[in-house]
């Protein structure tokens, strides 16, 4: 315990999280300066996955904290009906899915970057739904109904620049021009829809054989008795 709790300290003071620090604040840099930003994220090593989770998961309580702390008048989330665990997965799955067909595009169309790199570019592209996304629940608690559309209105900004960084991202880890790099993208988004398919297609396989074995177990029971 003491060694553990000696490693947790000497994180906190050490390099490690001067490290830490320093690539989460190059989040700012790179929303700002996405093509510099990207190139060196991944080929200068100037991102850190620590710093890629630590975004991720900030997104992830961005998205719940929305749906539970947003005025009504601008959420109709019923949070009896609300399931935290299926809304994570809603933004985990799908960010694992696109990695892993971009990864597999990209590799294919000659692209330079690593799975973790992918990874590691997306994240840090989810910044701006971060730093605009918390101060709209906030802002959405204090404004009059016809004040709310400017909680959409920035909300649906703040996707629309983490999509644009995402593109930033793509074109700038995998030195791919505008174009092969919107041919990735829409490629990547079609490998999505064939891994979910393959994916649906396998659990629902899995389920038909576990109760086939299941219906014939309670057959081999019946002809015993």
């Amino acid at each position: 315990m003491k060694k553990f709790l000696s490693a947790i300290a000497g994180f906190f003071h050490g390099e490690s999280w001067a490290n830490y620090k320093k690539t989460l604040r190059y989040a700012f840099y790179v929303i700002l300066h996405p093509f510099d930003g990207f190139w060196d994220l991944t080929h200068e090593k100037r991102g850190s996955l620590a710093a890629a989770n630590t975004i991720t998961i900030l997104a992830v309580l961005t998205h719940l904290w929305d749906r539970r702390f947003a005025n009504f008048m601008v959420n109709n989330t019923r949070w009896s009906e609300f399931s935290i665990w299926l809304n994570t997965l809603g933004i985990l799955v799908p960010l694992l899915i696109w990695v892993t067909a971009n990864w597999c595009v990209t590799t294919l169309m000659d692209g330079k970057g690593r799975f973790l790199q992918i990874y590691m570019g997306t994240a840090y592209a989810f910044t701006p739904y971060v730093i605009i996304g918390l101060p709209m629940i906030l802002l959405s608690n204090v404004v009059t109904k016809e004040e709310g559309v400017f909680y959409t209105y920035f909300n649906i900004f703040a996707l629309v620049w983490s999509g644009f960084l995402i593109l930033c991202a793509v074109l700038m880890i995998h030195d791919y021009s505008l174009l092969k790099g919107l041919v990735a993208i829409i490629i990547s988004i079609v490998g999505m829809a064939v891994i979910m398919f393959v994916v649906l297609l396998f659990f629902s396989l899995l389920s038909d054989a576990v109760m086939y074995f299941v219906s014939l177990y309670k057959e081999i029971l019946f002809r015993m008795e």
